[in-house]
């Protein structure tokens, strides 16, 4: 029987101490090798039907993992395409509550709409600003810059109670973070992160009744009949969230496929825990060395102030972390050990 140590051993080859994933996460060798058989098929000329089967692979993989019917989630490309659905679904005037420097993909479709009133308020306070004409609560499960975590049972009942609708970026939290995407109107993820695929593959998670969207992107995946209904105006849209699809990065799906077979083998929460020890020695060792990171407890992701000059120098020893707003960026994912923790701050100390 495989081990999570063995299973991670016979993936991943990193070259460097690698601690960025909150960036964009190492692929799986799997991964790897069934990129290199999409573009083999590609270019031998064969039929492209299991590259349109890994697409739909993915979406029962994700739905499997944010614990939804495969019905409700569609497959795109990037989270501002999504966030820009739902931001088209609002009428003129009305209030969207985001959080203070949240990540622009989740922010810049609301502001660019123009006729929409956009608040802002601190992370830790956001349930306590959803008010009465307040429309739609749009947030990241965990932060970007420093990997804070927001409350959401707070925020879903705050909605609730306001009638407000919710938008959570599951970005970066899904695949280390059970997702519970059922409990909120609509939710995305990218999978480059945490869930080790490839760039170019996104999922939205929408009602039963599909809530207030309408598929104004909709292309030829749109349709109920996608190959017979591809010329001509569409006469009837997918009766599943796929009618708010775009026509996938093919091979995007096939790496994710196989990365997302490897998550799902492995487990969300022996990841997890796998990935919060490590953060915690590392908070740990900061302490140690008179450092105070951003505190977000319970998240793999480290964000310590005044750091991020040191960015250009830990990438020429070999240790690959972020530099976000002045701050160093950490963040620890299955592939990563306690000798990297301790090889960045042994960088640190010097």
């Amino acid at each position: 029987m495989e081990t999570f140590e063995s299973l991670v051993r016979a993936e991943f080859t990193p070259k460097n101490t690698y601690l960025d994933t909150a960036s964009s996460a190492l692929l799986p060798a799997r991964a790897v090798a069934a990129l290199d058989a999409a573009a083999r098929l590609r270019a031998e000329g064969r039929p492209l039907d299991p590259l349109f089967a890994d697409v739909e692979a993915c979406r029962a993989a994700y739905a499997r993992i944010a614990g939804v019917p495969v019905e409700r989630v569609a497959a795109g490309a990037t989270v501002a395409l999504y966030s820009s659905l739902v931001a088209a679904s609002l009428p003129p005037g009305a209030e969207v509550l985001t959080a203070e420097d949240d990540f622009t993909s989740v922010l810049n479709p609301f502001h660019a709409r123009g006729d929409l009133t956009v608040r802002a308020a601190p992370l830790d306070g956001l349930a306590d600003a959803v008010r009465p004409g307040t429309a739609l609560v749009a947030v990241s499960a965990a932060q970007s810059a420093d990997g804070r975590i927001a409350d959401l049972p707070a925020l879903r009942e705050a909605a609730r109670s306001h009638g407000a609708r919710t938008y959570v970026d599951f970005s970066q939290a899904a695949g280390w973070l059970p997702v519970e995407a059922g409990a909120y109107d609509y939710s995305v993820a990218i999978a480059f992160k945490w869930l080790l695929g490839p760039h170019g593959a996104a999922f939205l998670v929408v009602p039963e009744d599909f809530g207030d969207l309408v598929p104004v992107q909709a292309g030829w995946r749109a349709g109920e009949d996608p190959w017979g209904s591809c010329y001509g105006p569409l006469t009837e849209l997918a009766r599943s969230a796929r009618r708010f699809d775009t026509t996938p990065a093919l091979f995007s799906y096939a790496g994710l496929r196989a990365s997302l077979t490897l998550v799902e083998e492995i487990g969300v929460d022996a990841v997890r825990a796998h990935d919060l020890a490590l953060a915690d020695r590392f908070r740990a060792g900061l302490a140690e060395l008179g450092h105070g990171p951003v505190p977000a407890p319970g998240s793999p992701v480290v964000s310590v102030p005044g750091l991020g000059r040191l960015q250009r120098e830990l990438a020429e020893a070999g240790i690959q972390v972020s530099d976000r707003a002045g701050h160093l960026r950490a963040s620890f994912h299955l592939y990563n050990t306690a000798a990297d923790v301790d090889r960045l701050l042994d960088a640190l100390s010097g």
